[in-house]
């Protein structure tokens, strides 16, 4: 029995003895069998001639692949590279195709050409027909969500357990764009990626080190970059089409998870950056600097559809918060943004704001802690839905125990004003007793305080320094109109922007105004009556004309406590554009007939309101007399004041059947 069993054991290894001659024998035969299947599918399925000049084994099972080139039929060579030495799995083999466990490249080149519209890499981005399709969403637009997927899945199911490449090299030409990128070393082994990245976009050169770990099995990647010198590593392409500049030291990226179902690809990762430098003529007029931000990112693509999901964190510095962005277009565009915080403590909200961003808040020290939310909800086909609600809370032992650049308080005692123009200083003074032009809140005339009120900011004393509906009407009108056309701001927000900040309009100035409102109204910093008093003083009426004291003065030769119910609606009209002043009278110094309107708009709220009496509301006449430099200035017309004395008693009797 025992030498049955011996006979049969040696059989079997007689067997496999013999098989592993077989195809020891055959490997070349099979594996350019496999060879020629490989190009013959490639070449199939895409416009290419793809070659493979020689393929060999060099002992069992690693073979060295020579001269193999890729080029598209009738356009420029895309790939090429010398020599490919490879560990290939038998088993992939005999299944008809190649997988290497282990890949050395040498001297390899991917040359990316645009002519016009003509490309030599376009094949690979189209369809493949044969494959199996979910639902038609061509009507629709291009499913970027099963674009990424493909190119996801493609390029990890492609991934050997081991590659050494040496002096890889890819680059992109167009009529107006070059990029060069030469990798004089790629490492992977067991997971472990290593490789040094020399890219040239254009004029711009960035040398950077990468590290990182990959698991193909489970579609996870995490690489980072560091740069190789003291410029950072740079951004191409945002200087030309943003306007921009975006360089950082450090970026760490990683995909953890990615899951395609129902036409709709959904990742998962992480990404963190250091020292960030951001500038951009629409976010702040200098360098803006961040010295650590991160991301903790949910994303999901699909037919008309671009989601962050909520699970999406983002970092500054120390400051944490959640957010949700999507934008969808199916039937209609549909915007919806959502940011919420947990409570963050005082100080680490103003030390993690970035340098350079908001000057005024820098140095700021707190007790207490801060929490936001957010909710923005557009729908572009009925804009009057429009939902925005923004709310910045405080804990009721919240305050400012040391200010940083900017005493915010100031405004509570006498402080010295400079108006600048384009940028630059055109005027300075004091606002305070110590300025003769200085005119108290109870010196000016309640006819102007009441039309400036109605007209610029109604709820002023009631309110915490915003009107979110004021705001969502502006936004309502700039979406409707493509353009920033109207602003929502109250008189805080006036007051605010006139004395803390500069003229441009960047994000960064508004953020920065809403954050100082916010701590004036909320922390009662300074009384609505100051408020109001401090604007009434500093705003622009005209050339080199700021404050009520002055605007009296310039146009009517009078005090600020004797300006009548017709010269204040005047001086109130002009607020929002002060330097077209000319514009309001003819040459004689007569109010335009258009201004009819406004007077009616203003005299009427303030009627209703019980600002003014029924008897003012019927006596006001859109007209008013100049006096002094303003005279000077808009009167060109000879004196008809003989004719005006004639006239003004038919204009008395008439003024009833004006509908104001």
């Amino acid at each position: 029995m025992k030498n049955k069993i011996f006979i049969w054991v040696g059989g079997v290894l007689a067997f496999f003895v013999l098989l592993f001659v077989l195809l020891f024998a055959f490997r070349s035969r099979l594996l350019n069998y496999t060879i020629e299947r490989v190009i013959g599918k490639v070449e199939a399925r895409y416009p290419v001639d793809f070659k493979i000049g020689n393929a060999e084994f060099v002992d069992w099972n690693s073979v060295v692949l020579s001269d193999i080139s890729l080029v598209p039929l009738k356009k420029d060579t895309l790939f090429t590279t010398d020599s490919v030495h490879a560990t290939v799995g038998f088993r992939s083999l005999f299944k008809g195709r190649i997988v290497f466990r282990r890949l050395e490249v040498n001297d390899s080149y991917l040359t990316a050409v645009k002519k016009g519209d003509e490309t030599n890499y376009d094949f690979l981005l189209k369809k493949d027909e044969k494959a199996p399709q979910p639902k038609d969403t061509t009507a629709t637009g291009r499913n970027y969500g099963q674009l990424l997927n493909r190119l996801i899945e493609t390029a990890f199911d492609n991934v050997p357990d081991q590659v050494d490449f040496k002096n890889l090299n890819a680059s992109y030409t167009s009529t107006n764009r070059t990029i060069d990128v030469r990798m004089p070393y790629l490492l992977i082994d067991d997971g472990d990626i290593e490789s040094e990245v020399y890219m040239r976009t254009d004029s711009l050169v960035n040398n950077l080190l990468v590290k990182g770990t990959i698991d193909p099995g489970d579609y996870n990647i995490s690489a980072s970059l560091y740069t190789a010198d003291t410029a950072g590593i740079r951004l191409p392409y945002v200087q030309q089409k943003l306007d921009a500049k975006v360089a950082f030291d450090t970026l760490h990226v990683s995909l953890e998870d990615k899951k395609f179902r129902n036409d709709k690809l959904t990742v998962r990762g992480k990404a963190m950056v250091n020292n960030l430098v951001l500038n951009h003529p629409k976010v702040a007029a200098e360098d803006v600097h961040v010295a650590e931000g991160a991301v903790d990112y949910v994303v999901t693509l699909g037919p008309n559809l671009y989601v962050i999901d909520s699970l999406t964190e983002v970092r500054v510095n120390k400051a944490k918060a959640n957010l949700y962005a999507s934008y969808q277009n199916e039937t209609s565009k549909i915007i919806d943004l959502k940011v919420k915080t947990e409570q963050v403590p005082g100080n680490d909200f103003f030390n993690s704001l970035p340098s350079g961003l908001f000057e005024n808040l820098e140095g700021i020290q707190a007790e207490g802690w801060l929490q936001y939310d957010l909710k923005f909800h557009v729908n572009m086909d009925s804009l009057e839905q429009v939902v925005f609600d923004s709310d910045l809370d405080a804990s009721e032992d919240f305050k400012i125990v040391q200010w940083g650049n900017t005493n915010i308080e100031k405004i509570n005692s006498s402080f010295t004003h400079t108006m600048f123009e384009y940028g630059k200083p055109i005027r300075t003074f004091t606002v305070g007793p110590a300025n003769p032009f200085y005119a108290p809140i109870s010196q000016i005339s309640p006819y102007l305080r009441n039309a400036i009120l109605t007209a610029e900011d109604a709820g002023f004393y009631n309110h915490n320094g915003f009107h979110e509906e004021a705001f969502r009407q502006a936004i309502i009108k700039n979406l409707k109109e493509g353009e920033f056309a109207r602003g929502g701001s109250t008189i805080s927000m006036q007051l605010v922007k006139n004395v803390f900040l500069t003229r441009q309009k960047t994000i960064a100035r508004k953020v920065e105004e809403a954050i100082i409102v916010w701590m004036i109204e909320n922390l009662d910093l300074v009384s609505k009556n100051r408020l109001f008093e401090v604007y009434l003083n500093i705003i622009e009426w005209g050339p080199d004309v700021y404050g009520a004291k002055d605007a009296s003065r310039f146009y009517f030769g009078k005090q600020p406590s004797e300006l009548n119910l017709a010269e204040a609606i005047f001086l109130t009209s002009i607020i929002p554009s002060p330097k077209r002043y000319r514009s309001s009278f003819d040459s004689a110094g007569n109010l335009r007939s258009w201004k009819s309107g406004y007077y009616r708009m203003i005299g009427g709220i303030m009627r209703r309101r019980g600002l003014i009496s029924q008897e003012e509301y019927e006596n006001l006449y859109p007209n008013v007399r100049l006096y002094g430099r303003a005279r000077d200035l808009i009167v060109t017309a000879p004196d008809t004041s003989m004719v005006e004395e004639d006239t003004s008693q038919f204009e008395l009797e008439t003024i009833d059947m004006l509908d104001f």
